[in-house]
């Protein structure tokens, strides 16, 4: 008998289960155009052209501050990554000092953040078969030269910030919330940023919710901390001194570079606002249709467990290799090669980054969050797939998982 055709894997040839692009996320849409215009209008009809931390971006942060439910202070930011590094400074902790970070950090720019302001990062395992910290495993790794927690919400899935922050009481630990991923996700119905000292948010455009292109929030209940932080992402200026003069240049506190968004910038990310929790149930949707249909339709591949209260960036899949006659990685690549947008191997682990190897407090290997990456791949989605695309997905899976199984 002849093979057929269209179950040759396209990895080795054959046709590809989706040959059309995805459809495109379009976060950006009429009303955001609306508000970019309601900028223009703005300064024109106040005869002045628009700037940095003006009516737009107060609109932006009260609006922030009231979504995340807890009274407190915002600032954006620029970028993601800035708004990591205004936090962590916020901090105020000396030269040297330690800084748990979760291994598994989502992005380069939480460990580059710790050692770029001469503190040391030492590495927290994922809880097992999570993949998040768990308050065990932080308190395992506190030791006395521990100043701070800097606590990542991985994939849009709190960690147990009520039992870590528990722990951080106990030993006088200051905590930074890591968001990035994770817009609107709740931990005990409460929103994740809100219990640390400080947190930030990356608003680039992948993320539930978005200032533009690039973009980051951070946010304080302290308004001491939201001082320290206003501070930092504005060349050291304390603007909140009655008498601060902007042309005075020896009245600022201290050296800082600008990581200051724009009014362009804040009025988007008050438009997408009004929208992220709608996003966050769209893709909670999603993936609870795509977790059925895997848990019943194929053999050796299970949605990672997500709960309502999280806010859903990607959906780990995880495989069951002894199922397969390949790695889960080999898998992954050919599920990949069928038109299907995945992260075939997560390569966000730090301790693999050779040039953040010298760096670290000690050489601890995170046996948990390496455990977890080599059993599984990241659904890459947003809330614009619809029935045709959980079909292909689930398709492509349901073709490499027959060809490659045992």
């Amino acid at each position: 008998m002849e093979p057929n055709p269209k179950k040759q894997l396209a990895i080795n040839g054959g046709p590809k289960v989706r040959e059309r692009a995805m459809p495109p996320r379009r976060l950006f849409g009429a009303a955001e155009r609306e508000a970019v215009t309601r900028v223009f209008d703005y300064y024109e009809a106040h005869g002045i052209d628009f700037s940095y931390q003006g009516f737009f971006e107060n609109e932006y942060t009260d609006a922030f501050v009231k979504y995340l439910g807890v009274s407190g202070y915002a600032d954006g930011i620029a970028t993601g990554t800035g708004a990591l590094y205004v936090a962590l400074a916020s901090l105020s902790l000396a030269k040297g000092s330690e800084v748990l970070i979760s291994a598994l950090a989502g992005d380069p720019g939480t460990v580059s953040s710790i050692i770029l302001q001469g503190l040391v990062p030492r590495l927290i395992d994922c809880g097992k078969d999570i993949y998040t910290v768990d308050a065990e495993t932080v308190a395992q790794r506190i030791s006395p030269q521990t100043k701070a927690l800097f606590i990542v919400h991985t994939g849009g899935i709190s960690a147990p910030m009520t039992e870590i922050m528990a722990i951080a009481a106990q030993h006088n630990l200051l905590v930074l919330e890591d968001c990035s991923q994770a817009h609107g996700a709740l931990y005990r119905g409460q929103r994740v940023g809100t219990f640390g000292d400080v947190a930030a948010f990356s608003t680039m455009s992948r993320k539930n919710h978005a200032t533009g292109g690039c973009g980051g929030v951070v946010y304080s209940k302290s308004e001491e901390r939201f001082r320290l932080m206003r501070a930092h992402s504005d060349r050291g200026k304390p603007s909140w001194r009655s008498d601060f003069n902007d042309k005075e240049p020896a009245s600022y506190l201290f050296p800082a570079l600008n990581w200051n968004t724009d009014e362009i910038s804040s009025a988007i990310g008050t438009s997408t606002l009004a929208r992220v929790e709608a996003v966050r149930l769209q893709r909670l949707a999603l993936i609870h249709k795509i977790e059925a249909r895997l848990n019943s339709e194929t053999k050796s591949c299970r949605a990672y467990p997500v709960s309502d209260d999280a806010a859903p960036f990607f959906l780990p899949v995880m495989v069951n290799v002894d199922m397969l006659r390949c790695s889960k990685r080999e898998f992954a690549e050919a599920v990949l090669a069928e038109g299907i947008p995945i992260n075939p191997h997560y390569r966000t682990i730090v301790s693999e980054w050779p040039w953040a190897q010298p760096y670290l407090g000690d050489q601890v290997v995170p046996h948990n969050a390496i455990s977890l990456r080599d059993r599984s791949f990241n659904l890459l989605f947003h809330e614009a797939f619809g029935p045709e695309e959980i079909d292909d997905i689930i398709a492509a899976i349901v073709k490499v998982e027959a060809a490659l199984s045992v």
